[in-house]
């Protein structure tokens, strides 16, 4: 805990004080669970103790999720709120491997503020708690339904809260609009609280038993899905450092123009989906430069014309040796046309304006930016407000203003980390060009003729 700043840490007290305040006072006013209940909770309390400590990880580093809050809303229609509380609490005991005390105290504090809240809810609406009789079982459909629709998003909102307050990583780095998809697959699980409290009715504790296999099944799910992101990464991180053998002082730049991408991409409100393939298109942008022979990159002085013309090809070349992929998406057109200008100069077609597909336009930006805040072999690294200075020169006729200004919000809030000095390299590695076509500032010469 000492490690957790301030506000996190407050954060965390008054969280855990919460529900010990919702425990203890079902402890003073109904005496907690009653006898005939106390085996179901135990039965409740063991199947989301088991989902629990088996949880499914994300694409966010420490952050994973798992299916056991079913067993939480079941408890709201078994045994109430205070049944669902004391469900939630036992992720304390969770056995997951590596996982601290104090992420043990906030996970069950959290899950039985969200339990309490959610079976009270399902009263107030006219839910009826305990063992549901088969010709009332419609009657609370609706109730559960708007339970779950307040467990799941303050489940969410809490762990989010104090996600950014531990790490001040904002949402997950993560739209808003983005966790629609996250919520509804949630909203979707639920629902296997309902069909434990509606087997309970006839099978009773082996209901727990049954319903494992669907919340594993939805579980093998979102591991999946996970693998899948895995595998994605992996494949545009091999193809990015390939292009970046090509040139010892570009080491990392796929990287950060894919990060950068992502803050304008988020600036602007994109969603989940699309800023993935921005990212994606941000690590893949100057893929084509594997279609340009090395000695052309990596050749010192000016460029002939038909040098500068295989240098200008890159952007359809890259379209060419991506095509295949489908998880791609719209990234296709970042990559295509990343070097297009909004006054209609740039290439490989001319495109200006609105014209130019917007993953590109995000991509010039971002490009830029880094070309001229990391250090070349023909120059260091520029300051970050020089840099920035140049992409404001640019607005409007390099650059679409829209996205330099989104740009330098997003610098505002989270300054950028120019790269770390780059040592010359060893006397026996390639040369390295001395112009850069990605940089404004230091543009390639061309000369006409031979």
């Amino acid at each position: 805990m000492r490690d957790l700043p301030w506000p996190a840490k407050v954060y965390l007290v008054a969280v855990i004080a919460a529900a010990a305040a919702f425990i203890g006072h079902s402890v003073l006013t109904d005496g907690l669970v009653s006898s005939e209940n106390l085996g179901v909770l135990l039965v409740l309390a063991l199947l989301f103790l088991v989902c629990e400590s088996m949880p499914t990880l994300l694409n966010v580093e420490q952050f994973a999720v798992s299916v056991s809050f079913s067993a939480a809303l079941a408890a709201v229609v078994l045994i109430g709120p205070e049944g669902a509380a004391l469900v939630g609490l036992t992720a304390v005991l969770s056995v997951r491997p590596g996982l601290p005390l104090i992420k043990r105290l906030f996970n069950g504090a959290q899950f039985a503020i969200c339990g309490y809240a959610a079976g009270w809810v399902y009263q107030w609406l006219g839910g009826v708690s305990g063992v549901p009789k088969v010709n009332a079982f419609d009657d609370l459909i609706g109730p559960y339904a708007v339970a779950t629709a307040v467990f799941v998003p303050l489940n969410i909102l809490l762990t989010l809260t104090m996600i950014w307050l531990a790490t001040r990583v904002r949402a997950m780095e993560v739209p808003l609009r983005g966790m629609a998809q996250f919520l509804l697959s949630y909203l979707g699980y639920g629902t296997f609280g309902l069909l434990v409290a509606g087997l309970w009715a006839t099978v009773q504790s082996i209901s727990a038993v049954l319903v494992l296999l669907p919340l594993f099944v939805a579980r093998w799910a979102l591991g999946q899905y996970h693998a899948q992101q895995k595998s994605y990464d992996a494949t545009i991180a091999a193809l990015a450092q390939a292009v970046e053998t090509k040139d010892y002082y570009t080491r990392g730049h796929c990287r950060r123009v894919s990060l950068a991408s992502g803050m304008i991409a988020q600036e602007i409100g994109m969603g989940l989906e699309r800023l993935r393939a921005i990212r994606y298109a941000g690590m893949l942008h100057d893929v084509g430069k594997l279609g340009v022979p090395t000695k052309v990159l990596q050749k010192e002085g000016p460029l002939t014309e038909e040098e500068f013309a295989a240098i200008q090809l890159h952007p359809m070349r890259g379209l060419e040796i991506v095509r295949g992929i489908d998880f791609l998406d719209e990234a296709f057109a970042g990559i295509m046309h990343h070097h297009e200008r909004h006054d209609g100069k740039g290439y490989p077609m001319g495109l200006a304006g609105d014209e130019i597909p917007e993953f590109a336009r995000i991509i010039a930006v971002a490009d830029a930016f880094d070309s001229m805040t990391s250090d070349r072999s023909y120059r260091g690294a520029r300051p970050v407000e020089v840099a920035v200075g140049e992409l404001h020169k640019g607005a409007g006729s390099q650059f679409d203003p829209e996205m330099v200004n989104a740009f330098v919000r997003a610098l505002e809030r989270s300054p950028w980390q120019p790269p770390r000095p780059v040592e010359p390299p060893p006397a026996e590695a390639t040369q390295t060009t001395t112009k850069d076509h990605d940089d404004p500032t230091m543009p390639i010469e061309v000369v006409s003729g031979p």
